[in-house]
């Protein structure tokens, strides 16, 4: 059997009968768009977080952008985030008409080096992005306090850490915002695309439910522009509902395999991802680290075994950013971590003889190198 980093089929045949129930529920509803599933969700979720309000929108990137644009963030601004992230992160800045503005990660946790953040921000900083990266936090009170000295607003990036906590804070409630991605891989993934935006500001989440919908308030009427539609899908939600009641047992099997592979790998010459005191990891990937990535993947392709790279190339590096003008060194770390780290299969359904295939192949490989 193909061994891959993620699958969703075991889990859906376990709940296909509820998948399927809430799609014949927005069917049967008589409303198709921003109907009952999707309001039901946005209070659902954010009442798991304790916040006040949330808002769907139609994926991660989108919940991003609309996030900076209801924070006040455009042309002229400065955001300052990290290389070590998916593009979507970079891609919503850069599509508020703002710049980004990259600091290095940590050599140890891969997360972001609050203490470079200071000696980033100019007179045209206007938010600071974290992101919380592979299902672990980031170092919040540093960027609370830099945040509350300049007059910053902060929008985490909370993508891959539904349900991750910090000093017993969920994740997305400590900053102004948080978006959320809901990508069919997520820790709560949806069956195709998805994304809310949390806050507990009203004036945001009113500015958010409009930036949504055309920038309307009143049907036909648009109030603020730019703003375009960007709608969480009421099947989607309605799916994400039913997710959400299941969410802290994803999060659970997801810890049992990490705790397996840490217990299988500890002694084989891997960096395994290590847990931040403080913090509650939810493992959305297993990264580990390896100065000879290359060989150990292309080895494991031979037991049927096939990795990802979680992120092979810094976004700085990418020719579509090329015009940030960042050089190659500029941040080592990153630029390093991009030719050793990858991941291991992880999701909560991942079945055990497959995690006992996974620990085998990868001890053999390593025992060979």
């Amino acid at each position: 059997m193909t061994t891959r980093v993620w699958d969703y089929l075991a889990e859906y045949e376990d709940e296909r009968p509820d998948i399927l129930d809430a799609v014949a529920t927005v069917f049967g509803s008589g409303q198709l768009v921003l109907g009952a599933s999707v309001r039901g969700f946005e209070a659902e979720f954010a009442a798991y977080h304790g916040a006040a309000h949330c808002v769907g929108v139609d994926n991660g990137t989108n919940a991003i952008k609309l996030g900076l644009q209801a924070l006040g963030v455009g042309p002229g601004d400065e955001v300052i985030t990290v290389s070590n992230t998916a593009a979507p992160t970079v891609v919503a800045i850069d599509g508020t008409g703002a710049t980004p503005v990259f600091v290095d990660v940590r050599e140890d946790d891969f997360l972001m080096d609050t203490g470079q953040v200071a000696a980033a921000i100019t007179e045209r900083t206007r938010c600071l992005l974290p992101v919380h990266l592979y299902g672990q936090c980031v170092d919040m009170a540093p960027l609370k306090e830099l945040a509350a000295r300049h007059g910053l607003a902060i929008l985490e990036d909370c993508a891959q850490a539904h349900g991750a906590r910090q000093g017993g804070t969920p994740a997305g409630t400590t900053g102004d915002a948080a978006a959320f991605s809901f990508y069919p891989t997520k820790v709560l993934g949806a069956y195709g695309d998805g994304g809310a935006t949390l806050t507990s500001d009203a004036t945001v989440a009113e500015r958010l439910r409009r930036l949504r919908y055309y920038g309307m308030e009143d049907r036909y009427y648009t109030l603020e522009t730019p703003a375009h539609n960007s709608r969480l899908d009421e099947v989607q939600a309605e799916i994400l509902r039913r997710k959400l009641k299941r969410l802290d047992t994803y999060i659970a099997g997801r810890r049992a395999v990490a705790q397996r592979y840490a217990d299988a790998l500890a002694d084989t010459g891997l960096v395994l991802p290590p847990t931040v005191p403080g913090n509650e990891h939810v493992y959305y990937v297993y990264v580990v680290r390896h100065p000879r990535r290359d060989d150990i993947i292309e080895r494991l392709k031979a037991y049927d075994i096939h990795l990802n790279i979680s992120y092979p190339w810094p976004v700085h590096t990418m020719t579509g950013f090329a015009h940030l003008g960042y050089a190659p060194g500029s941040l080592p770390v990153t630029e390093a971590l991009a030719g050793e780290i990858f991941s291991l299969p992880m999701y909560p359904s991942l079945p055990r003889d497959l995690q006992d295939k996974v620990i085998h192949a990868v001890r053999e490989v390593l025992a060979t190198l």
